[in-house]
């Protein structure tokens, strides 16, 4: 088995945009191995949502490879893609976008609905994933009774249900104050600690320094990739 779980090569992702084609990613190369940390950073327009989209098989590059955990995602179907996305990517989004009218419980275990998991297994399942992430007291509240913290805590527990290959998070503290940010992130290093991949794509110079290491996008292209010596640490 390869260490790398990502490896992205030469990818490109071309827009038309009336007349014009604009290139958002310029011939993208880089690994991701399996149990790193990574932060996406640029500003706006960089390629980092793009990166993102690809690296989540919410879309595919108009050029290059993208093989994900040993499987070349790059041409397949909306179908298969399909399956990728459910069984070895974990998202977390800054809206959460969970369902409003389901509980914590019902929401973490919707993955494995799509997956054909029997409700019995589903639920013990989901049972230990919000455990894991503080919330074994909150199972049965629908999210407009929990906190945004616990909102995004329930996206987490959603994330991890499939034990996927990656962890890729969107911007996961946008729309949290300064204090549940930090609770977030702890919950992010602990799940890192635990031997989980993490893709964390933010704006935001102190969250991306919880990563070991960040991939700093501009124009579409790689500028730096660089290890970080100075992780954040939260005790």
């Amino acid at each position: 088995m390869s260490k790398n779980v990502i490896e992205i090569e030469l990818i490109e992702k071309n827009y038309q945009v009336g007349t014009q084609v604009v290139r958002a990613l310029r011939g993208v190369t880089t690994n991701i191995l399996r149990g790193d940390y990574v932060a996406i950073m640029g500003p706006s327009g960089s390629g980092k949502s793009t990166l993102m989209n690809i690296i989540g098989a919410l879309d595919t590059p108009s050029a290059g490879t993208y093989v994900l955990n040993g499987t070349d995602v790059s041409r397949l179907t909306d179908d298969r893609l399909a399956e990728i996305r459910n069984r070895e990517i974990g998202f977390v989004f800054q809206t959460f976008n969970l369902l409003h009218q389901y509980s914590a419980l019902e929401n973490v275990v919707l993955p494995l609905v799509y997956g054909g998991v029997q409700k019995a297994e589903r639920y013990e399942r989901g049972k230990m994933a919000l455990d894991k992430v503080g919330l074994s007291d909150r199972m049965t509240h629908k999210p407009n009774e929990l906190s945004g913290g616990q909102r995004q805590r329930v996206a987490v527990a959603r994330a991890l249900i499939n034990n996927p290959s990656i962890i890729l998070a969107d911007e996961p503290t946008g729309n949290l104050d300064s204090k549940t940010s930090i609770d977030i992130m702890r919950l992010f290093d602990e799940i890192h600690a635990a031997g989980n991949t993490i893709i964390l794509v933010t704006h935001e110079e102190d969250i991306a320094q919880h990563a070991h290491r960040i991939l700093r996008l501009r124009d579409g292209e790689i500028e730096r990739d660089e290890r970080n010596e100075h992780i954040t640490k939260i005790v």
